[in-house]
């Protein structure tokens, strides 16, 4: 029998809110977190606008000297990690260290130093580089600055699937602890991408939004008018611990992780499989390691970027994975709100689907004015919908083909 996992920790940093209770409650009140990008000068960029978090410091969670020598997608991760080991209230100083581990999620890891770093290079030449430059910008720099943190000892990597990564990593923080490697797991994903290369890579491969006039009508999912994603950024961390381990101490528990599953499109470096054949394998896979009927799912985090392709691929691979039960599902997308995060949209937004279970209630898909034919299923248009939620599933596709799925029960 598979040691069952329970939730008991969560941290969130996003563009709209840099705490959790604030984030769900001004998610629900249908609020958006894009705007015009100030970190660097988008003057000859094709687009202004995006996810990124003003005013952004890491005070009273990480030492100036040490954040000095952390990327920003680390500092991110540190900054929700510390909040999920807060909310979770466990004092690892009391736990055996080779029981307790890491894995984080990040598409892309250190752009920023990656970024600063050759301009260094170019305009000083490579004597002014930082020797700090390859552990800033190592993908698994934030799994291995939490771990020192909190001198986890136990399993600790990073996952890099592009946009599925953070769900690729609670996935495997799962299995983990099911397979009885771990009790405690700090998981979920981190991404600062909101810069100068990859605003432009995005946009000038046409991914990206170009609705200027109104940017926080830029991402409209499922709708008939989505012109594509918003970048983001940010860190979604959960402490994931095994039930009995949780209970003893007497910890909040607020889901449990009951599957995830995972597959690869093999198609198209960007673009999805059109029917969502992929996507629909991740879901029927995560269901199978569940051990759940597709009826017994309330409601799906969609991946749901606002890309043409995307919604519409992502809907196929939800009719045809639940069939009739699909119009019966509440389905939302709040990257409407909070754009995408990249590797890190699946933390987040798995903290969203536990937070719908424990308050029994569905967040909501704003920007949803004008119905797309194809995308027909009921995805929460404008407002936030009560109803009763025994079962949640988060869905996250990236680039490359990768494609997960996990699923998120009621606590008991």
């Amino acid at each position: 029998m598979k040691r069952r996992v329970a939730i008991t920790g969560m941290g969130a940093v996003t563009s709209l809110s840099l705490k959790v209770d604030d984030l769900w409650r001004r998610i629900l009140a249908g609020e958006s977190g894009i705007h015009e990008i100030r970190d660097f000068d988008t003057s000859q960029h094709k687009v202004h606008f995006g996810g990124d978090i003003y005013d952004w410091s890491t005070a009273g969670y990480v030492e100036h000297k040490d954040n000095k020598r952390i990327d920003r997608f680390t500092q991110l991760a540190m900054v929700a990690a510390v909040d999920a080991v807060n909310d979770s209230g466990i004092d690892f100083a009391k736990e055996d260290p080779y029981r307790c581990g890491v894995i984080i999620g990040s598409g892309i890891g250190g752009l920023n130093e990656i970024e600063q770093q050759n301009e260094r290079l170019l305009t000083k030449g490579p004597g002014k580089v930082s020797p700090f430059t390859i552990p800033k910008l190592m993908l698994n720099a934030a799994s291995g600055h939490v771990s020192i943190r909190y001198g986890l000892r136990g399993p600790n990597y990073a996952i890099a699937t592009a946009c599925a990564s953070a769900t690729n990593a609670m996935g495997n923080a799962m299995k983990t602890i099911q397979d009885d490697d771990a009790d405690v797991m700090v998981t979920g994903g981190a991404e600062a991408a909101c810069t100068a290369i990859a605003l432009a890579g995005f946009s000038n491969m046409r991914a990206l939004s170009e609705r200027h006039d109104d940017p926080t009508g830029a991402s409209r999912p499922f709708d008939k008018d989505r012109d594509g994603f918003v970048l983001s950024e940010g860190a979604g961390l959960l402490v994931f611990e095994e039930l009995e381990h949780a209970k003893a101490r007497g910890a909040t528990i607020y889901g449990e992780v009951l599957g995830a599953g995972a597959s690869g499109d093999a198609g198209h470096i960007t673009q999805p499989d059109p029917h969502g054949a992929g996507a629909a394998r991740a879901m029927s896979n995560a269901l199978k390691n569940a051990g759940l009927d597709p009826e017994s799912i309330d409601y799906i985090n969609a991946h749901g970027t606002s890309t043409p392709l995307g919604d519409k691929a992502e809907t196929e691979a939800i009719k045809s994975v639940y069939g009739d039960h699909a119009y019966k599902m509440s389905v939302s997308s709040t990257k409407s709100q909070l754009g995408h995060l990249l590797g890190a949209s699946g933390g987040v937004e798995a903290i969203f689907c536990a937070l719908a279970l424990v308050n029994q209630v569905v967040p909501p898909t704003i920007n949803l004015e004008t119905p797309d034919p194809e995308c027909d299923l009921d995805y929460t248009p404008g407002q936030p919908k009560e109803r009763e939620l025994n079962r949640t599933m988060s869905n996250s596709f990236g680039f490359g083909g990768h494609n997960a799925s996990i699923i998120i029960g009621r606590a008991e």
